[in-house]
């Protein structure tokens, strides 16, 4: 590789670390050809990108970010793959479906929103976060709990009066 394509590397790298929020490191070496194709199947499937880099170029690539990677450059030895995804979860739960068939993919790290995760023992913690529309739906869900029961009990006591009123009007004609 020419001095040229490695900094045309780094420049994609770099741009792709600024442009994604939920950034996975992996290691999937081992697998073989099938199984690594049924994994980019399984990760295409769930909107997750999968590469493979070169250590030295993507920690380049990270040190020319905008973002602090902290520790995650310090994990970048033997090989790596990258997976970028919308939610933050996803990529986690990919690698936890496919390691029920396979003790392949590692996770080596994530920068999730801003948060460091480094270590395979991080995974069961990456697979339990809520995206962004989770947690909104859940708020909305909870304010809407208590205007769902005061307009419940409008309703019911509403009927209760109104049935007493023409109770009333009904026994005095």
């Amino acid at each position: 590789m020419t001095r040229e394509e490695k900094s045309q590397v780094i420049e994609t790298l770099t741009a792709q670390l600024s442009d994604n929020a939920n950034i996975y490191l992996a290691d999937i070496s081992g697998l073989n050809a099938g199984n690594t194709s049924n994994l980019r199947r399984a990760c295409f499937k769930a909107g997750v990108q999968l590469a493979v880099v070169k250590n030295t170029l993507l920690k380049k690539a990270m040190e020319s970010s905008d973002k602090d990677f902290g520790e995650l450059t310090e994990i970048l030895k033997g090989n790596t793959s990258l997976m970028f995804s919308e939610t933050g979860n996803a990529p986690a739960k990919v690698i936890k479906e496919f390691r029920k068939k396979s003790d392949k993919p590692l996770l080596k790290g994530a920068y999730i929103q801003e948060s460091i995760y480094v270590g395979d023992n991080q995974l069961d913690s990456l697979v339990d976060l809520k995206s962004k529309d989770e947690l909104v739906g859940e708020i909305i869900g909870l304010l809407q709990s208590p205007a769902k029961n005061v307009i419940s009990a409008l309703k019911s006591g509403g009927s209760t009066i109104a049935g007493l009123v023409k109770t009333l009007s009904e026994r005095e004609g």
